[in-house]
Parts: C-alpha cells; sequence; structure tokens
C-alpha cells in the first residue's frame, strides 16, 4: 500500500503545525478568516493589498540553520509599501511551502511572522503551509506574505502634492533588508556566510510604529513614501514622485553602513550600480513641504535629511 505519507506528504505534521500556531495567533485554523470592516475613524475607507517574499536571504537560513527572522523580513516586506499609500495594515497571511515539513523549523518561521505582525499591529489571519516532495531541495522551504491595509480615500499617499522645493528625508535601515542577496552570495563564502549569519539575518525594519503617528495626524504632513527594495534608490523612489520633478540626493547625508562598503569593494561596483542594487543604509524614504521638516525631525529622533526635490525630469541624481 502507497500511502500519502508514503509518497512524502506528512498530513499528522501538518496538523501538529497548526495545532501549535492556533497557539500564536487564535484567529487561524479555519478555511478563511475574517476581519471586521469598515475601519473606525475612516470617513470612506480603501482596502489595499500586497504580496511580497524574502528572497534568496532564505539561503543563508538554511545555511546558518536560523529560522526565527525570516518571518519578521516577510511581514516587513510587505507592511512597509501599504505604508507608502498612508494605509493602516490589517492583516497578513503567509504561505510556506517545502518539500518535507519539519514542524519546528516552521513553527519558528511562523514565530517570526507572529513577531512581525505584533510590530506592525496587525493580525496573523491565517495561511497556507505545502507540502511537496521533491519540488524543493532537502532543508528548504519558500515563503510569500499577503497583507491588506486600510486607507481613507482622502488621506492616500500619492505622491501628486510634490513639488519643487519639498524635502527629502530617509529613515534608517537595519541593514540590507531582504534585498541584494543573490550578489552577496557570490561575494562571500559559506564559511564566511555562517560566521557572519546574525549579520546577513538582521530582519528588515518594520516601519509602521514609526510612521503612523505622523500618517495619521490632523495635517498631512507626508507627501510621498518609497520603501527602498530592489533596484535601491534608483528604481524605487522615482516611483512615487509626479513628472515636472526629479529628486536631488545630497551624497554623505547619512552614514553609510560598513556593510554596504565591504559589498562595493569586494564587487568593484560604481555608486551608481550600489544605488540602483541596495538600500545603502536607507530603508525609507520621505517627502515633505519645508514648512513640515521642523515637526518630522521631532517626531523622528534617527531621520536624515537626505535630499531636495528640483525641477526637472522624473528621476533621481546625486550631488
Amino acid at each position: 500500500m502507497i500511502t500519502y505519507k508514503k509518497a512524502g506528504v506528512d498530513v499528522d505534521a501538518g496538523d501538529a503545525l497548526i495545532e501549535r500556531i492556533k497557539k500564536l495567533s487564535p484567529a487561524i485554523g479555519g478555511f478563511a478568516g475574517l476581519f471586521p470592516f469598515p475601519v473606525s475613524g475612516m470617513q470612506e475607507p480603501m482596502l489595499v493589498g500586497c504580496t511580497d517574499g524574502v528572497g534568496t536571504k532564505l539561503k543563508i537560513a538554511f545555511l546558518a540553520d536560523k529560522h526565527d527572522t525570516v518571518g519578521i523580513d516577510l511581514v516587513a516586506m510587505n507592511v512597509n509599501d501599504l505604508l507608502c499609500c498612508g494605509a493602516k495594515p490589517l492583516f497578513f497571511l503567509d504561505y510556506f511551502a517545502c518539500g518535507k515539513l519539519n514542524v519546528g523549523v516552521a513553527e519558528k518561521v511562523i514565530k517570526g511572522i507572529v513577531n512581525g505582525c505584533q510590530q506592525s499591529s496587525c493580525v496573523l489571519l491565517g495561511g497556507e503551509t505545502a507540502e511537496m516532495p521533491g519540488f524543493y531541495a532537502t532543508g528548504e522551504y519558500d515563503l510569500a506574505g499577503f497583507a491588506v491595509g486600510a486607507v481613507d480615500k482622502r488621506r492616500v499617499i500619492d505622491g501628486q502634492r510634490v513639488r519643487p522645493g519639498d524635502i527629502v528625508f530617509g529613515l534608517p535601515s537595519s541593514g540590507l533588508h531582504s534585498n541584494g542577496y543573490s550578489l552577496v552570495r557570490k561575494l562571500f563564502s559559506a564559511k564566511e556566510l555562517q560566521k557572519r549569519a546574525k549579520e546577513f539575518l538582521t530582519p528588515t525594519k518594520i516601519y509602521v510604529s514609526d510612521l503612523w503617528p505622523i500618517i495619521e495626524g490632523e495635517k498631512p504632513i507626508l507627501k510621498a513614501i518609497a520603501h527602498i527594495t530592489g533596484e535601491g534608490f534608483i528604481g524605487n523612489i522615482p516611483r512615487v514622485i509626479p513628472k515636472g520633478v526629479q529628486v536631488r540626493i545630497q551624497s554623505g547625508s547619512w552614514p553609510i553602513p560598513e556593510l554596504f562598503l565591504e559589498i562595493q569593494k569586494r564587487a568593484k561596483l560604481p555608486d551608481h550600480e550600489m544605488f540602483g542594487t541596495l538600500n545603502m543604509g536607507i530603508g525609507l524614504v520621505m517627502v515633505v513641504a519645508p514648512e513640515d521638516a521642523a515637526a518630522v525631525e521631532k517626531q523622528l529622533s534617527s531621520v536624515h535629511r537626505i535630499g531636495v526635490i528640483e525641477e526637472g525630469s522624473k528621476g533621481i541624481r546625486f550631488s
């Protein structure tokens, strides 16, 4: 007799994982999750959705056998995107896929997801665990996440109010976040990655608690927000500014962490390539009017003034 378990899928392990997850997030367990709507305090709430993953950063988690932080990355990559249009994170769902389910490893990953949801004040509403024998290498898995938020239509942040003279601020990243790891794995040996696993697996900074008090303030201060992910400054900032203006980034206006300089040295990459690939120590960029700059600096002690908005063709330049 060839059972499903003999074919490589252990449904008992899956059930055991669900029971552990229920202790972490009681909303999980049914075929779907329910969330109350509309959102208190919003006149015309609009749902906002996004999806993302962790990428090849997972390879370092496998190498180091450290799985408790990549779930935070998964949540961060999604909820930080929600912030870019002024949305409040409401709930999160995850997709965990593997060849053979290791309940202990999966539980560590999901504990990280719960941690990330707590940091962003959203509910882990549900998820899917897929065991697919022969599809993934032994000991490996993949992650995807799906976040839903809400924004009052009149408070959507879309960059359309950006004007020449506006100030560009940057909030520090916690490291590489979840981008550039295919390059990193070309530049550092497996031994180096293992030795420095804590550094390379530092979870992506979640900016919800920092930014939400400003976003929900009486005055709509933030004109544009860009999450600096894949394609770095060059690929992400122009996405949130209108035609007829460009962003001038002032070189040296924030300290670039040593890890980025080490990567640049090993890869022999020019600055343009680095700023088009990595976050270079800035995880989130915001645009505000000059008269609101002092208020932002007062509320965000770690923020840096990194540039200004100028007339010109849409894009970014460095000075």
